[in-house]
């Protein structure tokens, strides 16, 4: 299906001996920096991912499926990363073995990617580019750091890129079995972060692009819909015999909705609590459910009364910042240091951004051929747009970016080369 059978042996070569070098590179890595990747304490769970090994540790042991509610059960988080993990456990063992053994299956998947991303940018773009964002991707530290950190972003970025080359057959195949792949992934994604669940939209602007007759269209919905609610009723059996209530996805969302209106992490403005007495600086931001939405609500109504621009800042090119400006590398390993990657990331999204941008000039007449990523991206950027957004969410879609950016750069060399050959020619006209 993601055939490179019309690609040049040589670079065949060369992307092959990236996918062995980051296989082997990011193995090596993990096994060598081990837990310097925890972020969190192992003995008293304070952060995700010791909180996730937790959890796959009851899951395993109990059946139960628990996250900050000790053995009680909870539907606070999906269970796709707690299920991989535990089943990694059953087979290596629930203390070292377990985790390594998840880690290099991560560092598989960042090899993996690197094929994906060959694949997407050659269809997308041309060969160069395609070439050039493979290798950024893999000296790109933050990488590295995925594989070695046990979150489920390694494995969110995988199923985002297949669904992305998904995304690009379908505008050039028909037939069902692809929409139940593009079904399954979605179900996938979902189990990991739930907000992907809409991504099937982006297939419906390229179809309405593409002109096809509503029949199609609605008969592919079914295959991506049934597909999807299919997978999905497992979770929402064990919600229902566990807690006796209908729960699409967690019941955790009003936690991410008022955490995002936390501008840098601070308090609201200083009135807020003078014209709702009800609330306290103190447990303003605690809950996850409709209290936490209300909460939410009511900070941002007097949020965008009192401080409009800010607020609307925030809301928009803030949720940028913060999504893209921040490399996602909490744990710095030799000899890239956390500020040195600060400011190496602020070059690349400078970079990734004009590269956005001359993409859809040079290709404005041929734009669908990029409408996979720019979707992808624009809905992957404004589902956040709600909720709290910060590096770790913004990573998956960094390779997105990469490939604009790489583009540019694939051009400005194309460019360079084509001068310094009619230079040349000139010169040896003249000389004869």
């Amino acid at each position: 299906m993601f055939s490179l059978s019309e690609v040049r042996r040589p670079v065949k070569w060369y992307l092959f001996g990236l996918i062995a070098f980051v296989g082997i590179v990011s193995s090596l890595i993990v096994l060598i920096y081990n837990d310097h990747f925890l972020l969190g304490d192992p003995v008293h769970p304070n952060n995700d991912d010791v909180k996730y090994i937790q959890s796959a540790r009851l899951l395993l042991n109990e059946g139960v499926l628990a996250y900050n509610t000790k053995e009680a059960p909870s539907a606070f988080i999906m269970p796709g990363l707690p299920l991989m993990l535990s089943g990694f456990m059953a087979v290596f063992g629930q203390e070292q073995g377990g985790v390594v053994a998840f880690r290099l299956f991560q560092c598989l998947l960042q090899a993996f990617c690197i094929y994906l991303i060959f694949w997407i940018g050659y269809r997308t773009f041309n060969t160069r580019a395609a070439l050039i964002a493979c290798t950024v991707s893999a000296f790109y530290p933050p990488d590295y750091f995925s594989s070695g950190v046990i979150l489920s972003e390694t494995t969110f970025r995988t199923l985002l890129l297949l669904l992305v080359c998904c995304t690009i057959l379908a505008m050039d195949r028909d037939g069902p079995a692809l929409y139940v792949l593009i079904g399954v992934l979605t179900a996938a994604a979902a189990y990991f972060k739930p907000h992907a669940s809409l991504y099937p939209a982006v297939l419906l602007i390229i179809w309405l692009r593409m002109k096809l007759p509503w029949r199609t269209m609605l008969k592919y919905t079914l295959f991506i819909g049934g597909t999807y609610v299919l997978l999905l009723t497992p979770w929402w059996i064990r919600n229902w015999v566990t807690f006796h209530e209908f729960i699409l996805f967690t019941n955790s969302g009003g936690s991410p909705f008022l955490l995002g209106t936390r501008i840098r992490w601070q308090l609201p403005p200083a009135g807020f609590f003078e014209a709702y007495p009800q609330y306290d600086p103190e447990t303003i931001f605690q809950g996850a459910d409709s209290t936490a939405i209300r909460k939410g609500l009511d900070i941002l109504r007097y949020g965008f009364t009192h401080e409009p621009m800010k607020y609307l800042y925030w809301y928009t090119l803030g949720r940028w910042v913060e999504l893209y400006f921040h490399p996602f590398y909490s744990r710095p390993f030799w000899p890239i240091s956390r500020p040195v990657m600060d400011h190496i990331q602020v070059v690349m999204m400078y970079v990734n951004m004009g590269g956005i941008l001359w993409a859809v000039a040079k290709n404005r007449l041929k734009l669908d051929r990029l409408l996979p990523l720019l979707l992808a991206l624009a809905y992957f950027t404004m589902i956040y747009i709600p909720f709290v957004a910060f590096n770790r969410y913004g990573y998956p879609n960094m390779t997105l970016l990469i490939l604009f950016g790489s583009y540019l750069i694939g051009d400005l060399i194309s460019r360079v080369l084509r001068r310094s050959h009619h230079r040349s020619e000139r010169k040896g006209a003249c000389a004869s």
